[in-house]
């Protein structure tokens, strides 16, 4: 039975919390004892009361209740009483009773809690030991940071984050063709710079139309909380007595270029706001020219100025001609691309680099020629050793192989913008669904005759492609829908296809309302609505009222707007109830349907009207351009060669076959030689140079063997169980996660009251969005491990070992240390020198037995030891 004396010090065992405590009176059975440090009393049994006997020795340092601490260099005890003898910090020699010692102080060093008695179960101690061996692998992965990502795992895009990311301050333009996941790549970039902590304050600009989806996006791919900042969460964060900023709030902001526009208030302050990542979103919006600069592009410049990394994002990089090409590289790089004319002149020796990087990869010899012009492009004592290698008929062929590989990485790496921008097209991604034209032609109504047989002064052309914008009401007052013959197309269409998702996009927003009530008042079809008089949130609304598979619409009208950014591969049909004036436009709307994650052909229904420039058009785009059944990258260059020529026949009401003929004939040899000279000249090497398939694969499988299922599952599995967190299987794969009724902490972090659904495994994630994908790089999973390591549960136990190698009676001590290397996070030096674990295992006689007994066999050994006994054999063997 312990002895208790009034006025010792002792600690509680259960609730260490409550500090130091203060022995009032022991009144038979039972001892009251006064926690000061929280102003609570308890009582206890003397049998078996849950205390401990604080005992400080020699060397150690303790804190008075007046605030001075005090260096212990003897200790004597007195009628049951300690008093502590030793030096201040001033230098003085003082004494400590043990009733004048703080009542805040606690033990977390694994050495006190072992000597104060405050032992934890062995499985703690295991959990500890796995965290660290986790975290050392876990660290000086080349795929840190992009595993976590509720997403396919997609070679290109897997080959262009891992280039981009590793990269100490990333400054790259993503410039893949529509439905190749710009969006994804950017993300997964910016996810490994957090994760490593390259990273900590990030501004993404996009336009306004696609906050929200970011936002979204960012949240349900990559657990990614950002704060959306307009105008008014701006007011409501700053302070105009202290002039702060409101950047300043949060570290992850997400806002649209307009929060800028005519607000230099706003721009001064995002110019203050210390950014390490900025990400701009279709970048080809932001216009510059030698003569004049945009107000956008000249935020963006300033930004770049002052910001270390920065990602631009667009579907077209030339769509703005080669001078806007020119202008988004000048943001990345001044100066490298200083100069416009520099730029074109350097760009017409692509071809000729191209043919030669060609050759060597289908294996074949080089001319005299081709080989100065390689040596004019890269280092000419790197490529003289390269060349002999290749040409050494000594080496094998695998090492001539290995030389011809590494001097195509060298050009590749050399050349114009190969280290600034990726691009992967369709031509060289493979695995995307075919699209399918189905155009129906319908008869031109009298009134849209008369209204395009008007001289072309009094219209804009573009609106003779939407000719219900272009006339006014019939002379009965009935609105246009009920002279269209695109409107009961569209109400048999809907019928035909019942079961089925449709897109529709036309060019106005006042076509689509009109569109959407007439269907409603009409037949009764509820259609989803997007244009751009709605607010964000009402187009968020209608979007996933549109994307719900049970019980949303089947039928969502857009207007333009629709046709930037917004994924809907989930549905096979994409009406277009007139049609764009540009390609790129055009494309935009088909990579709606036709990107990543489409599983069917994409039906593209056309609805024309026979003799109206919509035929022409239609023609143009399908006979001359083929941009309806494939991508066409040239597109907007044969459009900048024929625009007038095809503006002056839009104007024409009656066109005549031989100017319809020659109009086609010319658009289809100016594709083929655009699409030619791509092949040939500079967007080869960029193909090359931004997928290299061998390390993609590398890349994708590694990441499949850093992240297996059933080893996070196993380990979340342990930490949830030492926390006292439930988890209970849901279906097959998938689990439930909730706060249990035995929790040893407040909280759980990142775990909500009323719990979770979860799923390890990546298939299963992609299918149902409502379960939470955990893996090493998810919040809860990252917190759960640096709460194990923070808290001092674990770090000191006793346990009881039965192993009949040991003689009865033995003392063992296991010690875990961790070398780890002090440098800013931002380095990341984990890549170099991952926090090292340094076992120990120690016998009385200081012999290191870690060798034969590793932590696991120990685990598997030993059982657990009531924690009076463990006390008292801690107590009799403290000095050894």
């Amino acid at each position: 039975m312990q002895s208790f004396i009034i006025g010792q010090r002792w600690i509680s065992d259960t609730e260490t919390e409550l500090g130091l405590g203060t022995v009032l009176t022991q009144e038979g059975r039972t001892v009251s004892v006064l926690f000061l440090a929280t102003g609570e009393t308890r009582r206890y049994a003397v049998q078996g009361a849950p205390l401990t006997r604080v005992r400080f020795g020699p060397g150690d340092r303790v804190e008075s209740r007046e605030g001075w601490s005090l260096q212990i260099e003897s200790v004597q005890e007195e009628e049951g009483l300690l008093c502590y003898i030793g030096t201040r910090d001033d230098g003085a020699e003082a004494e400590l009773p043990e009733s004048e010692l703080s009542y805040f102080i606690q033990f977390s060093r694994p050495q006190e809690r072992l000597f104060a008695g405050q032992f934890d179960p062995g499985h703690w101690f295991d959990l500890r030991y796995e965290t660290l061996e986790r975290i050392r692998t876990l660290e000086p992965s080349p795929v840190r940071g992009l595993c976590g990502a509720r997403a396919q795992l997609i070679p290109h895009q897997l080959y262009i984050a891992y280039e981009v990311a590793r990269r100490h301050a990333p400054r790259v333009l993503l410039a893949d063709e529509v439905g190749l996941g710009k969006t994804i790549e950017a993300c997964l970039i910016l996810h490994q710079q957090l994760i490593t902590r390259r990273a900590s304050r990030v501004l993404i600009l996009v336009p306004e139309t696609l906050v929200h989806q970011w936002l979204v996006e960012l949240l349900r791919r990559f657990n990614l909380r950002f704060s959306i900042f307009d105008e008014a969460r701006c007011q409501a964060i700053e302070d105009p007595a202290e002039a702060a900023n409101p950047f300043e709030a949060e570290q992850l902001v997400l806002c649209s270029l307009d929060l800028f526009t005519n607000n230099p208030l706003r721009h001064r302050q995002a110019l203050a706001g210390g950014w390490d990542l900025m990400i701009v979103d279709e970048a080809h919006h932001l216009e510059w020219s030698e003569q004049e600069v945009s107000p956008g592009y000249l935020l963006v410049e300033q930004l770049a100025q002052v910001t270390r990394g920065l990602l631009l994002l667009t579907a077209t990089p030339e769509q703005l001609g080669r001078a806007g090409h020119f202008a988004r590289l000048r943001l990345l790089d001044p100066d490298r691309f200083h100069s416009l004319t520099s730029f074109q002149e350097e760009a017409t020796g692509y071809r000729p680099l191209a043919d030669a990087v060609e050759r060597l990869l289908q294996g074949e010899v080089l001319s005299k020629a081709e080989q100065d012009r390689l040596r004019s492009v890269a280092s000419e004592e790197e490529c003289d050793l390269l060349l002999e290698r290749i040409a050494d008929p000594g080496l094998s062929e695998e090492e001539r192989s290995g030389a011809r590989q590494a001097l195509v990485e060298l050009l590749l790496d050399r050349h114009g913008t190969g280290r600034v921008l990726f691009r992967n097209t369709r031509a060289t991604v493979k695995g995307f669904p075919g699209r399918e034209l189905l155009p129906e032609a319908l008869p031109l109504p009298d009134l849209y005759r008369s209204c395009l047989g008007q001289p072309p002064e009094e219209r804009q052309w573009q609106l003779s492609l939407s000719p219900e914008r272009l006339c006014p009401p019939s002379s009965e007052g009935g609105p246009w829908w009920d002279l269209d013959p695109r409107f009961p197309w569209l109400i048999g269409l809907y019928q035909r296809l019942a079961g089925e998702k449709i897109l529709l996009i036309c060019a106005h927003a006042a076509t689509a309302q009109e569109l959407s009530e007439a269907l409603r008042t009409r037949e009764g079809i509820h259609a989803a609505l997007f244009h751009e008089g709605m607010s964000i949130v009402e187009r968020d609304r209608a979007a996933a009222w549109f994307a719900d598979r049970e019980e949303g619409a089947r039928l969502l009208i857009c207007s333009e707007i629709g046709s930037e950014g917004r994924n809907f591969q989930f549905a096979h049909h994409l009406v277009m109830f007139d049609l764009p004036p540009d390609p790129d436009l055009l494309e935009q709307r088909i990579g709606r349907l036709d990107r990543i994650g489409q599983t069917r052909t994409v039906q593209i229904h056309v609805p024309y009207l026979e003799g109206s420039p919509q035929e022409l058009w239609l023609r143009w785009y399908h006979e001359g351009l083929n941009a309806f059944l494939d991508a066409c990258p040239a597109g907007h260059a044969v459009f900048s060669q024929q625009r007038q020529q095809l503006l002056a026949l839009t104007a024409e009401t009656g066109l005549s076959q031989q100017q319809m003929k020659g109009l086609l004939d010319e658009a289809k040899a100016l594709r083929l030689q655009a699409d030619e000279a791509l092949r040939q000249g500079r967007d080869h090497l960029l193909e090359l140079n931004s997928c290299r398939t061998a390390e993609a694969e590398q890349i994708r499988a590694e990441i499949c063997s850093s992240n297996i299922a059933h080893e996070v599952g196993n380990y979340m599995e342990r930490l949830f169980a030492c926390y006292g967190v439930e988890m209970e299987e849901h279906s097959a794969g998938s689990y439930i996660v909730r706060p249990g009724n035995q929790m040893h902490v407040n909280g759980f972090p990142g775990l909500p009251a009323d719990g979770l659904t979860c799923t390890f495994e990546r298939d299963i994630a992609l299918v149902h969005e409502d379960r939470q994908f955990l893996s090493w790089e998810h919040p809860l999973v990252r917190d759960g491990m640096d709460m194990v390591l923070d808290g001092e549960a674990g770090n000191s136990c006793v346990v009881l070992l039965e192993e009949s190698a040991l003689t009865p009676g033995t003392l063992l001590l296991e010690t875990l240390f961790v070398l780890e290397c002090p440098a800013p996070k931002r380095l990341h030096a984990g890549r170099f020198l991952p926090p090292t674990l340094v076992r120990v295992l120690l016998d009385e006689q200081l012999l290191d037995l870690s060798g034969e007994f590793p932590n696991r066999c120990l685990s598997e050994i030993c059982r657990p030891v009531e924690r009076a006994i463990a006390a008292q054999v801690v107590k009799q063997r403290q000095s050894q």
